[in-house]
């Protein structure tokens, strides 16, 4: 018998903008190990096709119940060529960073933290959903502010870095329906990313996204306005 447990999905992306509507945009395979420590470790591959395309491979280990992070790397390839690879080891008054970008060349930054990173925004969309974890099963509807957060990268489409990324932003719990999805009819909870400008350079369109409605809180289904104009869907899924 195992004493941990793995959950393995793929999200579609896919256009919504008039001109590619429900185009084929890119994809994102996930494996999500939570182990008997009290830890979960998600590995994901994410490509977006979308000119410079995106290869993005991140790990990321957090707490299961609260989402604090622990560690995580990121190695990213834009426009076919290597970008950066980077390692991320969070404390409870620090962020650290060890970091080769071809843009800064090789450097070990630290980030004093006032109080313990929240979440680490590592730009994987099963990542995202994890976020709902915030708003506790069985609570009510309502806005939080998310702060503490350490992005590794302010792009929308994180293709930039990696690097050392502070930010808050609001998220919203509106409530729960029954969404159907390409990996099946799920029970799900529903989010809105709110508030962005504060943090980012340029605030991020509208995002609105569904998750499970249970512990694991695996993302199902999310869409992105504005300029983006972007739908990502759970088009597999095993636990």
């Amino acid at each position: 018998m195992t004493n941990h447990r793995t959950i393995r999905g793929t999200i579609a992306y896919t256009s919504k903008k008039p001109d590619r509507m429900n185009q084929e945009r890119g994809r994102e395979f996930f494996t999500l190990t939570q182990q008997s420590d009290g830890t979960s470790v998600l590995h994901a591959h994410c490509e977006i096709d979308d000119a410079p395309d995106v290869i993005r491979d991140i790990t990321s280990c957090f707490d299961t119940q609260t989402m604090k992070p622990r560690d995580g790397a990121s190695r990213l390839t834009i426009g076919g060529k290597f970008e950066g690879s980077g390692w991320f080891y969070f404390t409870d008054s620090a962020c650290e960073l060890e970091v080769y970008n071809v843009k800064t060349g090789r450097a070990s930054e630290a980030m004093p933290l006032d109080t313990p990173a929240t979440w680490f925004g590592n730009h994987a969309i099963v990542n995202d959903g994890f976020l709902g974890k915030f708003f506790p099963l069985g609570c009510e509807p309502g806005k939080r502010r998310i702060a503490n957060v350490m992005m590794s990268s302010p792009d929308h489409r994180g293709a930039t870095g990696p690097e050392l990324f502070p930010l808050s932003f609001g998220l919203i719990y509106t409530g729960n329906e029954t969404i159907t999805v390409g990996a099946g009819t799920f029970e799900a909870r529903r989010f809105e990313v709110v508030d962005t400008a504060e943090g980012l350079p340029e605030e991020h369109p509208p995002y609105v996204m569904w998750t499970t409605n249970d512990e694991d809180g695996i993302f199902l289904r999310g869409g992105v306005d504005g300029y983006m104009m972007t739908h990502y869907e759970l088009v597999e899924l095993s636990r």
